[in-house]
């Protein structure tokens, strides 16, 4: 019995003691890397992939069907424009323009004849000796004979046109690409894949898309469409290896449907290719460049986000406070630039503001050093 008694002393001792060590530990500040705000000129640079198109890019099926008798180009090939690439089996087509010459010439006879038998009959009809009846029917004939002739000569242009077309030439200059047809194939109109395709790629085409959040925040930043195209500064390009284009770009084009299945608005940058870096179907990255003056930068890993909301912890008399910030949409995936909700001088919290609770205390870095 005593011994229970001198013991239950010692366990309340060390009971006070152990909570108010515990009591010690939840109020000793915590140590955080913080930031103090300011105001400075930036300009973020935002990077999104694209896909690559030449100036043209046209494929060349065959007007009329035939056999692939010659190609006169290489896989590859710079082409020009005129530049005759396969020719198709003539020998049908040049009968056709021999039987449409002749029936020219057989139109004309009979046109000839008609035209006789109407200016014989209206001389017998002036002289009372045939009736009107026969003079119309001459007449009939004659116009009949005219249309035939008309016909006739039609079809020899017709004729000509397909013998033509048996030469495929190139409508632009270019690079050709991959033929999927040999000498011997028989091709038409309708055939699944082209003869060849030829990419005019001296400038190219970098096809990107921007959110709707993104496009309503330029549209508002320029005011219009049209000041946007006409003042955006030139945009950048990263090729898949890793390298820049020498030469920047320019928006050129904007999209004035939103994709229902994205929500996206697909956009236009055109660049100079005359060293034919980059091949049409390729992949790349525009950069947008941003610039802004006398603007608040902040980290992107000092920020969190709430339901689409952006927060920062504010440090206030040393202890945070959550505080939500407007940033511009644009972004370089590093740093937002802050519209509002900070002012030059606030404190934050440099890393792991969403892991730190409202009312936290804090001793940052700058006070332990002191």
């Amino acid at each position: 019995m005593k011994k229970l008694k001198l013991l239950l002393p010692l366990a309340l001792v060390a009971l006070a003691v152990s909570c108010g060590t515990q009591a010690g530990k939840e109020k000793a500040p915590a140590k955080y890397r913080t930031i103090t705000v300011s105001l400075s000129d930036q300009t973020l640079e935002s990077k999104y992939a694209a896909t690559l198109e030449g100036q043209q890019l046209v494929e060349i099926r065959p007007q009329v069907s035939g056999t692939i008798t010659k190609i006169c180009f290489n896989e590859g090939d710079k082409v020009r424009k005129g530049q005759t690439l396969f020719i198709l089996d003539q020998v049908p087509y040049q009968a056709a323009v021999e039987v449409a010459d002749a029936n020219v010439k057989s139109a004309e006879a009979q046109l000839a004849t008609a035209r006789l038998t109407a200016e014989s009959n209206q001389m017998l009809f002036d002289k009372e000796v045939i009736s009107a009846y026969e003079l119309q029917t001459a007449r009939n004939a004659l116009a009949s004979a005219e249309a035939a002739y008309a016909q006739a000569k039609a079809q020899v242009t017709t004729a000509h046109n397909n013998l033509s077309y048996t030469v495929v030439k190139s409508p632009v200059d270019g690079v050709a690409g991959m033929i999927p047809y040999r000498v011997g194939a028989l091709v038409s109109s309708s055939i699944a894949s082209p003869l060849v395709t030829v990419s005019d790629d001296n400038f190219i085409y970098a096809y990107f898309s921007l959110n709707e959040n993104q496009i309503l925040e330029l549209m508002r930043q320029f005011g219009s469409q049209e000041r946007f195209l006409k003042e955006m500064p030139p945009v950048a390009l990263v090729m898949s290896t890793g390298d820049r284009l020498p030469e920047s770009g320019k928006i050129d084009a904007v999209s004035g449907i939103i994709d229902q299945s994205t929500g996206a608005v697909r956009m236009r940058a055109r660049f100079d290719n005359s060293a034919h870096l980059m091949r049409s179907g390729g992949s790349a990255t525009v950069i947008i460049p941003t610039h802004r003056t006398d603007c608040i930068v902040i980290p992107q890993t000092s920020t969190f986000e709430i339901q689409e909301k952006v927060f920062v912890q504010k440090v206030v008399e040393g202890k945070t406070k959550s505080t939500p910030v407007r940033v511009f949409r644009l972004n370089d995936g590093a740093s937002y630039v802050v519209e509002s909700g900070l002012n030059p001088g606030d404190v934050i919290i440099a890393e792991g503001a969403g892991l730190v609770k409202e009312g936290t205390a804090i001793i940052t870095q700058e006070e332990e050093q002191k």
